[in-house]
């Protein structure tokens, strides 16, 4: 016999409208279910009773078939909670936020005069104040000192990937990101004269960045506490065959030849770059909100996560995993413990935002809210 494929796809159609049907019916008994546990002061999540619906599908589905039927309706279950934690939630306190002056009396920065960061400083503050120090952790410990109203430092680049440093130190700091911004990265490698150069000092993030050049020049590479730092140091040294990656400019400010433009192995190569402050400041058209936070060690676990953003229609911009901080040792229960860092799309003056942040605070073992800001392009 014939398939005739018109009427298979209406038979689908009439099947997809029956399973909305029964759909709409469940969500209207969850409806009823969290009145009731609300009324008894139940939590919204049983694992029990989730466990014995699951068990049920399983055995009572083809077996190969059996781990669809088992996703379809943790995705249905996971809805229902999304539902019920959304009426049980009661509504939320506005988040207390500070309202930026729009400029800065003093910025904290890592490295010296004619770094990228400094680039990214000028082009969130323009002309302010801009004092430099040596390391990362110095940029956060003149915010929490008062010495600088404001820090900026690097965090991810397209090339090299995540800057580890800085996930640490937003661990271990109660600081707000409350601003963003990229700059394009055009390394050189920059001496005092152009001799055969046997040992090339920069941050690791740029050796990363430009690991094929070196690796091709069969000098050494040698990581520095930043790019600008080893320029200045190349130029007072007086060894010889030595060399930094740095940029155009800060070889320029630093009086060294370029022995060679554009190194680094992509040539659309970009740093993101943050501002940090001690306070929750969050300008009026902030529409990005970075979080960390750790999900248990349960198959799906991060699926159901995502489902809690895509309920409340929550554009995820960015996630990515990194070891547990120093700072969160007590959450690990094994050796590959991680944490989940998120950018999504919103604003926590949006009482739906506020209340998914509450609930992911009350129920996740690290949480941790790092800010509401916007990017600048």
């Amino acid at each position: 016999m014939e398939l005739d494929l018109n009427k298979i796809r209406q038979e689908i159609d009439d099947i997809d409208d029956k399973m909305l049907s029964l759909f709409l019916r469940r969500m209207d008994l969850c409806v009823s279910v969290a009145q009731y546990k609300k009324e008894k002061g139940l939590p919204v999540f049983q694992e029990k009773r989730e466990e014995q619906i699951l068990d049920r599908i399983s055995a009572n589905t083809p077996a190969d078939l059996a781990d669809g039927a088992k996703l379809l309706y943790t995705n249905i279950m996971e809805i229902s909670k999304c539902l019920q934690r959304r009426m049980l939630t009661p509504k939320p306190e506005p988040m207390k936020l500070s309202q930026g002056s729009g400029s800065a009396s003093v910025i904290a920065c890592p490295g010296t005069a004619g770094s990228n960061t400094e680039k990214a400083c000028r082009k969130l503050f323009g002309d302010a104040e801009v004092i430099f120090f040596p390391d990362f952790a110095d940029v956060f410990m003149a915010v929490q000192n008062g010495k600088a109203e404001y820090g900026v430092l690097p965090i991810e680049n397209s090339t090299a990937g995540d800057v580890e440093m800085t996930y640490d130190l937003l661990a271990e700091y109660d600081f707000y990101i409350c601003k963003s911004t990229q700059v394009s990265i055009d390394h050189c490698l920059a001496a005092k004269k152009r001799v055969e150069i046997k040992t090339i000092y920069s941050h690791e993030q740029a050796l990363k960045q430009c690991s094929k050049y070196i690796n091709a020049c069969g000098a050494q590479a040698v990581p520095y506490k930043n790019t600008a730092l080893a320029a200045q140091m190349v130029a007072e040294s007086e060894e010889e065959g030595i060399a930094a990656i740095c940029s155009e400019d800060c070889a320029r400010l630093y009086g060294l030849e370029m022995i060679d433009r554009r190194i680094a192995d992509n040539p659309d190569n970009t740093t993101r770059f943050i501002c940090v402050t001690a306070k929750n400041e969050v300008e009026q058209d902030a529409d990005i909100i970075s979080l960390s936070l750790s999900v248990p060690h349960t198959s799906g676990a991060l699926y159901r996560l995502l489902t809690r953003f895509y309920f409340y229609g929550l554009n995820l911009t960015r996630i990515q995993s990194a070891p547990v901080p120093q700072k969160a040792q007590n959450i690990k229960t094994e050796v590959f413990d991680v944490i989940f860092y998120l950018d999504f799309e919103g604003s926590v003056r949006n009482p739906d935002v506020v209340r998914l942040l509450s609930n992911l605070e009350k129920e996740m073992k690290y949480f941790k809210y790092l800010g509401n800001y916007r990017h600048i392009v």
